[in-house]
C-alpha cells in the first residue's frame, strides 16, 4: 500500500474547501420563480401534503436518498475514544464511500454524547430527517444497547457497521472459503481473537449460518471466553461454551478456521502449523494483520486466507458491504436491517465471486486472469456488478420479511437504474490507476527542477505506478526535495548538461541528426540539442532507457511539442496527431478532441483524428459515442466547417460502420438524448448518452474543455497526445500535482499498450 504522510493526509483534507462533501443544489435555481418554487411560498404546498401524510416526505425531499453517518467518537479506527469532533473526518470519508459507491447522500453528524441514554434520544430527535442511519466508531458494550435500542424504536434502516459490516463480508468470504476446503460450518472448529462489537457480530453470524456455539473459542484480552469466567456481559456470556480454560496457542490445534479481530502479531507459524487440513485464515487486523501474509503462507500451502489489506488475495473490505445494503433498504423503504437482509448480502457477495470477473475487472487489479479460488473467495471492492447484485438481493429480503413500504415491481427496470446511478468518472479513475499499477513503467519528468512535478513524481512511485527519472540540475533537485520534504529513494536523478552525459548525449545526438539531416539540421546542432531536456529525455524513451515522458508544466504547448513530435514522430499508418481531454462530469466522463493540436483539420483528419480517439477511448473500456459538433444540424446552416465535419461524418460511416458516430450537430442536441429523438429521430446517437465530441478546429475545441473545466469544476485528464509512436504527454501550463499524477497514469498505461 502506497505510504500515507502525516503532511499529505492533513493537505488533503485542508486543501481548497475543507473536508470531503458538500451539499449541492438539485433543482434549478437561476431565476426569481425558482427560488419562489424551492422557498416562499412554493414550499408551502410539499409541507401541507406532508402534514397530511407524512410518508409524502419520501415524494417530496431528499429522505429516499439520504443517510445519517453518526459517531459520539468513542471507538474511532484504531485511534480510541478521541471525541466527536476528532471523529469527524472519518464520517466525511464514510459519507463519500457511500456517495461513490452506492449514490447514496450522507450527512454526518457528530454527537457529543458518552451516556447511552443521551445518544439515544438526540439520534431519536433528528431521526426524521433521515431515510436510514449509519452508526460508526461507537464503543462496546455501549454500541449494542444503542443500536438494540434504535431499531426498536425507529421505524427507518439502522445499522452499526463496525458490528456488521465486516460480520457480512467476512462470513460471505467464509461460506466460499468453506465450500473450497470442501468442509461443513456446522463441523468446523472456530477460533476468535477479539470480542468487540465486529468480533461478536461475526460470531452470531457464522451461528445463524450454522456454525455450532460449541466450536467457536472466542479469546478476549484475559483469555477464552468460557463458563468458568465470572467477568463476561450478555454478549459474550452467549459463546461462554466451554468449561475447562484453553490456552490461545492451543486452541490452535485442529481448528479449521481463525478469524483475527484484534492487533498484530499475535499469531505464529507454529500455531498456523497446528490448524487442520486447508485451514482458513481471516487475519483481519489493519493495518498489520495478526499473522502477515507471508508467514502464514510460508508454512501452509494449503492455506485459504484473507486479510483486511489491498496488497494480499482477498481483502475483507466493508466497502463490499454497506453501500449496498443501504442501498436496497433505502429502494424499499425498509423499516429495519434485519437478519434476513444481512444473510441475503452475505450470500448475493459470496454468490458474485464465483460468476466469471468481467474484463474489466480483471484488467483493474492487472491480472491476467482471475476466477474463483482460494485467491478469490469474494469479490473485487471495484467490481461495478456489486450494486445492481447485493442491493436487489436486500431489497428482496426486505419485502419477503415484510419489512418494505414501497416493494419493487419491476426487477429489469430496479437494476436498470442501479446501474444508471453511478456514471463511468470514479469508476474510469480507479481503473486507471489500478491498471498503471499492476505494471508501473519507467517515467521521465523533464522538469523535475519544479516543486509540483517533485511532488506529482513522489505520489506517483508511491502509489506504484511509475518509476520516476528526473530530468535537471541535481543540486537544484536536491534542494528542492528537502525543501518540500519529497522523499523519492533511490531516485535517477540525471543533468542533460552534465559532463557525465556527455557520451549519451552525443549518441542521442548522432541519432537524432539521421533523422533530421535532411530537414536542415546538422549534427552538431543535434548534440547540442541534446542538452534540453525536452530533447534529451525524448531520446531516452525513444531508444528504451525510459517507457514514458511527462513534460510541459512551464513551457508553451506548441514549443513544448515540436521536438516530441521530431525525435517521437507518429504511430504506423498514423498522419495526424491529436490532443484529447476526459473531463469527469456528473453524468459520466467526458472525451474531447482535438484541443491541443490542430489549428484547423480537413474532412480527411477529422475523421482520423474520430478513429484513433475511438481507439484510445476503447482501451479505458468505455464505449465511444461520438458527435462531430458544429453550429449546424445536418445540413442547416451551410458553410465550411459543418460541411467538413458532414463529409468526415461519411467517411465514418462507409469506413466504420460499427462506430458509434453522426453530425455534423450543434452541443446543445449532442448532449440531450431526448431532444435530439424528438428533432432528429434518425441520427445514429438518438436514445444514446453521447461521452465523446469531436470539434471541427482548435479554437472550439480548446476554448470549449476550458469553459467546460472552469465552470464545472470538473477534473481534468490531459491532453493526452494520441497518435504517437512512443508514450509522451505534454500536461497543460500551470497543471496541478492531481493533474499531473493523471497524466502520469495515462502514460503508464499507453506506454503498457505501446
Amino acid at each position: 500500500m502506497a505510504k500515507i504522510r502525516k503532511q499529505d493526509a492533513l493537505d488533503y483534507h485542508a486543501m481548497g474547501r475543507p473536508g470531503k462533501i458538500e451539499v449541492v443544489p438539485t433543482k434549478p435555481y437561476s431565476s426569481q420563480r425558482d427560488l419562489s418554487l424551492a422557498y416562499s411560498p412554493g414550499v408551502a404546498e410539499p409541507c401541507l401534503k406532508i402534514a397530511e401524510n407524512k410518508e409524502d416526505v419520501y415524494k417530496y425531499t431528499s429522505k429516499s436518498n439520504l443517510v445519517a453517518v453518526i459517531s459520539n467518537g468513542t471507538a474511532v479506527l484504531g485511534l480510541g475514544d478521541i471525541g466527536p469532533e476528532a471523529s469527524k473526518p472519518v464520517m466525511e470519508g464514510k459519507g463519500l464511500l457511500f456517495k461513490i459507491f452506492a449514490d447514496i447522500d450522507v450527512f454526518d453528524i457528530e454527537i457529543d454524547a458518552k451516556d447511552p441514554e443521551l445518544f439515544i434520544q438526540t439520534v431519536k430527535a433528528i431521526a426524521p430527517t433521515f431515510g436510514g442511519i449509519n452508526l460508526e466508531d461507537i464503543k462496546a458494550p455501549e454500541a449494542f444497547e444503542i443500536e438494540r435500542r434504535l431499531k426498536a424504536e425507529l421505524d427507518i434502516p439502522i445499522m452499526h457497521d463496525d458490528q456488521h459490516g465486516t460480520a457480512i463480508i467476512s462470513s460471505a468470504a467464509l461460506l466460499n472459503a468453506l465450500e473450497l476446503a470442501k468442509k461443513k460450518i456446522d463441523r468446523v472448529k472456530i477460533v476468535i481473537s477479539g470480542a468487540g462489537a465486529s468480533a461478536l457480530s461475526c460470531a452470531k453470524l457464522y451461528v445463524a449460518l450454522g456454525a455450532k456455539v460449541t466450536n467457536i473459542y472466542m479469546f478476549d484480552s484475559k483469555g477464552l471466553i468460557g463458563e468458568f469466567r465470572s467477568d463476561l456481559d450478555e454478549m459474550k456470556s452467549f459463546f461462554a461454551s466451554h468449561k475447562k480454560e484453553v490456552s490461545f496457542e492451543d486452541a490452535f490445534k485442529g481448528a479449521d478456521v481463525f478469524l483475527g479481530l484484534s492487533r498484530g502479531g499475535l499469531v505464529n507459524k507454529e500455531m498456523i502449523k497446528k490448524m487442520a487440513k486447508d485451514p482458513i485464515v481471516f487475519a483481519l487486523a489493519n493495518p498489520d494483520p495478526e499473522i502477515s501474509y507471508k508467514d502464514a503462507t510460508s508454512v501452509r500451502k494449503d492455506i485459504i486466507m484473507a486479510t483486511g489489506r489491498s496488497d494480499h488475495p482477498n481483502q475483507v473490505n466493508n466497502v463490499l458491504g454497506f453501500p449496498f445494503i443501504f442501498r436496497g433498504a433505502l429502494d424499499v423503504r425498509a423499516t429495519t436491517i434485519n437478519e434476513e437482509m444481512k444473510l441475503a448480502a452475505v450470500k448475493a457477495i459470496a454468490s458474485l465471486a464465483k460468476e466469471t470477473i468481467p474484463e474489466e475487472v480483471i484488467e483493474a487489479y492487472g491480472e491476467k486472469n482471475i476466477s474463483f479460488g482460494r485467491e478469490q473467495i469474494i469479490p473485487k471492492p471495484l467490481d461495478p456488478r456489486l450494486i445492481y447484485s447485493v442491493a436487489p438481493a436486500v431489497a428482496k429480503a426486505a419485502m419477503d420479511s415484510g419489512v418494505a413500504k414501497n416493494p419493487i415491481k419491476d426487477w429489469q427496470k430496479y437494476e436498470a437504474e442501479l446501474k444508471a446511478r453511478l456514471g463511468l468518472d470514479n469508476e474510469l479513475m480507479r481503473n486507471i490507476t489500478a491498471k498503471a499499477q499492476s505494471n508501473p513503467k519507467k517515467v521521465v519528468f523533464a522538469e523535475a527542477d519544479n516543486a509540483k512535478i517533485l511532488k506529482a513524481a513522489q505520489v506517483s512511485y508511491e502509489e506504484g505506478v511509475a518509476f520516476p527519472i528526473l530530468l535537471g540540475d541535481r543540486d537544484v533537485i536536491l534542494a528542492l526535495m528537502e525543501e518540500y520534504n519529497v522523499e523519492l529513494p533511490e531516485v535517477t536523478i540525471i543533468d542533460p548538461k552534465a559532463d557525465s552525459e556527455e557520451e549519451r548525449r552525443t549518441n542521442f545526438g548522432k541519432e537524432f541528426f539521421q533523422r533530421r539531416k535532411r530537414k536542415g539540421l546538422t549534427e552538431y546542432e543535434a548534440v547540442k540539442l541534446m542538452r534540453e531536456r525536452n530533447h534529451f529525455g525524448a531520446m531516452m524513451v525513444d531508444m528504451g532507457f525510459a517507457d514514458a515522458m511527462i513534460t510541459g508544466l512551464t513551457r508553451s504547448y506548441r514549443s513544448t511539442v515540436k521536438p516530441l513530435l521530431q525525435i517521437i514522430g507518429l504511430e504506423k499508418d498514423v498522419k495526424t496527431v491529436a490532443g484529447m481531454y476526459i473531463l469527469n462530469t456528473k453524468r459520466g466522463p467526458m472525451f474531447l478532441a482535438d484541443t491541443t493540436v490542430n489549428l484547423n483539420p480537413n474532412a480527411s483528419q477529422i475523421a482520423e483524428i474520430t478513429i484513433s480517439v475511438a481507439k484510445t477511448i476503447r482501451k479505458l473500456k468505455v464505449q465511444p459515442k461520438i458527435a462531430l459538433l458544429s453550429y449546424s444540424n445536418f445540413g442547416s446552416s451551410p458553410g465550411p466547417d459543418a460541411e467538413k465535419m458532414a463529409e468526415a461524418v461519411a467517411t465514418l460511416h462507409a469506413e466504420h460502420p460499427n462506430l458509434i458516430v453522426d453530425g455534423e450537430i450543434q452541443a446543445n442536441f449532442a448532449l440531450n438524448s431526448d431532444l435530439l429523438l424528438e428533432k432528429f429521430p434518425f441520427s445514429t446517437l438518438a436514445n444514446k448518452e453521447v461521452n465523446t465530441l469531436i470539434f471541427p478546429n482548435l479554437s472550439a475545441g480548446n476554448i470549449s474543455y476550458k469553459l467546460l473545466q472552469q465552470m464545472t469544476d470538473s477534473d481534468a485528464v490531459g491532453p493526452i497526445l494520441i497518435g504517437m509512436r512512443k508514450s509522451i504527454h505534454v500536461v497543460q501550463l500551470g497543471a496541478t500535482v492531481r493533474e499531473i499524477i493523471n497524466m502520469v497514469k495515462v502514460a503508464v498505461i499507453d506506454a503498457q499498450n505501446k
